[in-house]
């Protein structure tokens, strides 16, 4: 279930947000960022549509995921129904 960003309290939103991207370790290149910086990119990807809230009933927990990984759960949610 998609949770919309903009219904969240900002401090849940953030801590949501750091908590994601501690977790991920993405890599940025040759240069560092700081937290405030990668949760500045995060939150606009989720103002974007690039990424959103998505809620797992299965795992009751909450993440950020793209959109294409969005997609790929929906494929597998209709592929397991037919």
């Amino acid at each position: 279930m998609i949770i919309p960003h903009e219904q969240l309290d900002k401090d849940t939103l953030y801590n949501l947000i750091e908590s994601y991207v501690l977790r991920e370790g993405t890599d940025y290149g040759d240069v560092e960022y700081s937290m405030e910086a990668k949760v500045a990119q995060v939150k606009q990807q989720l103002h974007n549509g690039e990424a959103m809230l998505f809620f797992s009933e299965l795992h009751e927990s909450v993440t950020i995921i793209s959109k294409g990984e969005f997609k790929a759960l929906q494929s597998e949610v209709h592929s397991d129904s037919l």
